[in-house]
């Protein structure tokens, strides 16, 4: 029988990182604060005691040449883990991760892999602001030869951490720390997650919402309101942004007629653009409504707690949106007593227990 209990989503990423360690000798785990007491909001506490500091180390403040350092081991076969603070430090290895990492494998004609992990968070709050709190998941899946996956419950964010670290490919792992403390059923046994499949967490006949991350939470919140007020909506955890499953939205969106889809970066350019483009090409007979985009405004992160009240769109103002674009004669007063929240706008909601 698989034994399985409740752990929260950081807890999920350790356990993973130390099951890979104990599979396989050849992955080692390296980034700025790993061995530090508070070990990257919990993800890495405790390993470089289980497996030294030639495994687990911390990194200088040199991501492009570290990064640099990472793919050259990965080239010579070993299986390294990079962690980036913040999606933001990434930029300074941007040069490293494009231009190399993601190409090496079709230069050399499918004879070189690079089997690179980039662990990179994401997330707000604690006035994080426009260089500490940026979601640029769409920036690295433009990029053909990198893989981007955006695990939302602490079951995904295990099992795919463990099948981004099995890939012979560089693998984008992005957390949004929000979701770190969220609690999920998870196996103890090492198990893997596909890295190109989206997963529907609910099942809806109105409308189809295509969620990435965090926006995931808000998006199941949003549904249960709107649920009660007649308007049932599918939700769809698209899990990784590059591959992009289209399959699954497709269908959904052919059940449904109306596509909504929640980003937690940048409506211009994002991956929500994307999406709506391929479901206009492959599947517009089916709609009903014009596609839609809930993401952030074109405008950098605020520091401000005040700004940050109106910049990221959550449960409540996606449930509006839907109502809105359905044509629906929900009142705001109704969304409202339903999604009423009892923790201020810039900490996670507490109200979000399942169905992770």
């Amino acid at each position: 029988m698989v034994e399985i209990r409740q752990i929260t989503q950081a807890e999920a990423i350790r356990e993973a990182l130390e099951q890979a360690m104990l599979e396989d000798e050849r992955v080692m785990l390296i980034g700025e604060g790993v061995p530090d007491p508070k070990g990257i909001f919990g993800t890495t506490s405790g390993l470089q005691e289980k497996f030294g500091n030639s495994r687990v180390f911390d990194m200088p403040l040199a991501e492009n040449g570290m990064t640099g350092i990472c793919i050259g081991a990965a080239i010579s076969g070993m299986r390294p883990v990079i962690v980036h603070q913040r999606i933001d430090f990434a930029l300074l290895c941007m040069d490293q991760l494009v231009n190399n990492a993601a190409k090496w494998r079709y230069m050399f004609a499918g004879q070189v892999n690079v089997p690179l992990v980039v662990r990179v968070i994401v997330g707000r709050g604690w006035g994080q602001g426009p260089q500490h709190a940026q979601s640029l998941q769409a920036m690295f899946a433009h990029v053909p030869g990198l893989k981007v996956v955006m695990p939302s419950s602490g079951y995904d964010a295990k099992g795919m951490l463990i099948a981004a670290i099995r890939d012979n490919n560089p693998v984008i792992y992005i957390e949004h720390r929000w979701l770190h403390g969220i609690s999920d059923d998870v196996p103890c046994e090492p198990y893997s997650v596909p890295l190109d499949k989206a997963v529907i967490r609910r099942s809806g006949r109105h409308a189809t919402v295509v969620a990435f991350s965090f926006m995931v939470v808000e998006a199941l919140l949003a549904a249960k309101a709107l649920a009660d007020l007649g308007i049932d909506v599918e939700v769809i955890d698209a899990r990784s942004v590059r591959p992009l499953d289209m399959e699954t939205i497709v269908e959904s969106v052919k059940r449904t007629g109306a596509l909504i889809v929640a980003d937690t970066s940048w409506k211009t350019g994002g991956i929500a653009g994307e999406i709506v483009a391929g479901v206009s090409e492959t599947a517009f007979g089916f709609l009903r409504h014009p596609p839609l985009r809930v993401a952030l405004p074109d405008l950098p992160a605020p520091t401000s707690h005040h700004l940050t009240r109106d910049y990221y769109p959550d449960a409540l103002c996606l449930a509006r949106a839907i109502a809105t674009h359905l044509g629906s004669d929900v009142t705001d007063a109704d969304l409202v007593s339903r999604l009423f929240r009892t923790t201020p706008h810039d900490v996670p909601q507490r109200e979000f227990r399942g169905p992770f």
